[in-house]
């Protein structure tokens, strides 16, 4: 395993703006790493010539946090969203090719078909179930067919204490009703963006290639999530289970999309449990 050494040029981190790559500006400023940060509208992934125009710089490193995440949105224009999440990932590893750096990209537990009982390994078999998750094992699939150096993280559940995400949702219902129903038959493991940014940060620097599986630790369904963010942001609410049947959404969502992370944890240690991120997360919002 050969170390990315993130000094080599400015870290070209793509999306910056969004939840991930919030995170990972923070990780970057923290370690006094240069960066070249590019996000839509200026900067369209899906544009040959903006992607030529990216300093790229021979033994330096492309994060890309950008993509379709409408994951409801898919279904009614997955041309679009496969563009972004697909075809753009695979011209995005050539140019990494051809610039001889390595790309480092996000996919998602919504490859799988969350019909397993145990958790998903790294080289499990991509059945997507939505026109998102179909968008998204393409870019894995264009991503692989390029041969260069590439770290292919997937993960699920995202949250942080900016953007639009599961926990500042749930913090804002539970302060304003008095109760609140959340689906009890979806399990799978929060992530918290910042630890996500910063673990890959460590897998980068500890040589590891290929695909790999980052999130907190444990495991939940979305009503045992929200349960727990409820108490500690409104303890009076009265947070109560249902089923997915009873919240139709355009997008089928895998019952069980728990990702095995044996493979990160074999290079970094444990991950924090989700329990602790979420509170590190609470404890900051507004």
């Amino acid at each position: 395993m050969i170390p990315v050494r993130l000094d080599t040029g400015p870290v070209v981190l793509i999306g910056h703006d969004g939840m991930l790559g919030t995170a990972w500006r923070a990780e970057l400023d923290r370690a006094s790493i240069p960066h070249h940060d590019v996000s839509f509208p200026d900067f369209d992934l899906t544009r040959a010539d903006h992607l030529a125009g990216l300093p790229l710089v021979e033994g330096g490193l492309v994060i890309n946090c950008s993509g379709w995440t409408d994951v409801d949105g898919a279904e009614r224009d997955e041309a679009a969203a496969t563009r972004l999440n697909g075809d753009a990932v695979g011209a995005l590893a050539e140019r990494c090719v051809q610039a001889r750096c390595t790309v480092v990209h996000y996919s998602t537990d919504y490859v799988f078909d969350g019909e397993a009982t145990a958790p998903y390994p790294v080289d499990g078999l991509q059945r997507p179930l939505s026109a998102y998750g179909r968008s998204k094992a393409a870019g894995e699939r264009k991503l692989w067919a390029c041969g260069g150096s590439f770290l292919l993280v997937r993960t699920s559940w995202l949250y942080a204490p900016w953007g639009n995400n599961f926990v500042r949702t749930i913090a804002r219902l539970v302060r304003e009703r008095a109760t609140v129903s959340v689906v009890d038959d979806q399990r799978g493991r929060p992530t918290s963006a910042e630890h996500l940014a910063a673990a890959t940060r460590r897998l980068l620097e500890v040589g590891v290639r290929g695909n790999v599986h980052v999130t907190d630790a444990g495991e939940c369904t979305w009503f045992g999530f929200a349960a727990a963010i409820a108490a500690v942001v409104a303890p009076s609410c009265e947070v109560r289970p249902c089923s997915t049947a009873e919240f139709p959404r355009p997008a089928r969502r895998p019952p069980y999309s728990v990702l095995d992370v044996a493979r990160a944890e074999a290079s970094l240690g444990p991950m924090p449990t989700w329990q602790a991120n979420l509170a590190a997360v609470l404890s900051r919002l507004p």
